[in-house]
């Protein structure tokens, strides 16, 4: 367990020191806006192309020389990125990072799926969730404190020792899986079609490509998904399994898992909020989380206790509805800074219990083992594509608004509106999860 928190806390970590390092980046490659956010974009777009794959290969070959091959991939990346000489090389590293990030975090709950018995699973997956949920809050601080006290180039290269501990305790530690057989051939179709998929997503929704372009990158999304099912249905051997959509709950499981995203996207307007309408000082909106990032810390281990005694759908509900009581409560201006605290744990509780073990623990329960990796992969690509969506609706939203304080509030009532509609679809799922059999004794 250590190895695979670790990892997670090493690949999470990743997404979210990006930001505080922004500024220092562009002063030293002298970089422009829409240059900076290939920083974030790059990373997250090879992590996404990547993550079926990798999960198919765990799949296929063993979660093991995976989840190792993705940690060496993650630090070469890291490697790179500290060393870089140009903003090209910066951008590859950042590539290769989010190769081995994409494979990191499924093949770790797949591996959990496999080596734990049924009424263990949902604490572990808890405890992945809370491992993911204070990598993404404590990052922005964490990197800042690095940059004050050494640079910026020190945000990755400690990267370093922590992947070689991994990989070191990981050869001892992890089990091995023998595959018997011939394995069939990869489907490279899939591949190829998945990646033209997720670039035309994310390109689209950041805009990147400017504003004359984005919009036809998103009209292209509808019809490269029907090319992916159509290529995928008729593969011996899918990289995408459209089969697991046609499980309701699983299919359920994955729209639950966007919202989960988008909720735990959000967040990253919380400090520029406390900036705005409560006077904090722009070095300080770190601190400000700290409440956030304890009861994010005290939900998701809370979660994942309490799962098998009530099940995965009443987790998620009381997730949704602590999501929905934060942001609204941070989007009442006149509460001041102490409501806009008060509203944070809650928010803090709901972010720690959607991210955890529940909607993974479904994913694990209703696919087939031999499907583990790729059904995991999923709720990674899901879970992604929420939170993309959150980056760029919330910042719209504002802007739209006036910007500032007022337009922020705004934006963040509409995110709990949104929040409030994701009750009713988890009202849809089963209430007695196959999980929650009594437990047996493991010798």
């Amino acid at each position: 367990m250590p190895v695979l928190f670790i990892g997670v806390f090493m690949a999470a970590l990743d997404t979210a020191i990006i930001a505080p390092a922004i500024p220092v980046l562009r002063q030293t490659f002298d970089l422009d806006n829409r240059a900076a956010s290939l920083l974030t974009i790059v990373f997250v777009l090879a992590s996404l192309s990547s993550t079926a794959l990798l999960a198919n290969l765990g799949d296929r070959h063993g979660r093991r020389p995976v989840y190792l091959a993705s940690i060496a991939l993650f630090a070469l990346g890291s490697l790179i990125v500290a060393w870089s000489p140009s903003f090209t090389v910066l951008l590859i590293g950042r590539a290769i990072q989010g190769i081995g990030g994409g494979g990191i975090i499924p093949t770790a709950s797949a591996v959990i799926g496999d080596a734990l018995p049924p009424a263990q699973r949902g604490r572990a997956l808890g405890l992945i969730g809370a491992v993911y949920g204070m990598a993404f809050v404590l990052g922005p601080p964490l990197a800042a404190l690095a940059m004050v006290v050494a640079s910026w180039h020190w945000i990755f290269l400690a990267n370093l020792p922590i992947a070689a501990l991994v990989l070191a305790m990981g050869l001892r530690a992890l089990p091995e899986q023998r595959r018997a057989g011939a394995l069939p051939p990869l489907d490279w179709p899939g591949v190829a079609v998945l990646v033209l998929l997720l670039l035309a997503l994310v390109l689209g929704i950041t805009r990147v490509a400017g504003d004359g372009l984005w919009p036809w990158l998103l009209a292209a999304v509808p019809p490269l998904l029907l090319l992916l099912v159509a290529v995928e249905r008729r593969a011996a051997h899918p990289m995408v399994p459209v089969a697991l959509f046609a499980q309701r709950q699983l299919a359920l499981t994955y729209l639950l898992t966007a919202g989960a995203g988008f909720g735990m996207g959000s967040i990253i307007f919380l400090a520029a909020l406390a900036h705005q309408a409560h006077g904090v000082e722009r070095t300080h909106g770190g601190f400000v989380l700290l409440p956030l990032v304890l009861a994010s810390m005290i939900g998701s281990m809370g979660a994942g206790r309490m799962l098998n005694r009530v099940g995965a759908r009443a987790i998620i509900l009381a997730g949704f509805a602590f999501l929905a009581l934060g942001y609204g409560g941070v989007a009442i201006l006149s509460l001041g800074l102490w409501g806009y605290l008060a509203a944070s744990v809650p928010l803090g509780l709901g972010v720690g219990i959607v991210v955890g073990g529940a909607l993974r623990t479904i994913a694990i329960d209703e696919a087939p083992q031999a499907q583990r990796g790729a059904a995991q992969g999923l709720v990674n690509i899901f879970t992604s594509v929420g939170t993309l969506l959150s980056a760029a609706s919330v910042g719209a939203l504002a802007d739209f608004a006036g910007g500032q304080a007022p337009g922020m509030a705004l934006a963040y009532a509409l995110v709990a509106a949104l929040m409030l509609l994701m009750l009713p679809l988890t009202l849809a799922l089963r209430k007695d999860r196959p999980a929650l059999a009594p437990a047996t004794k493991v010798v």
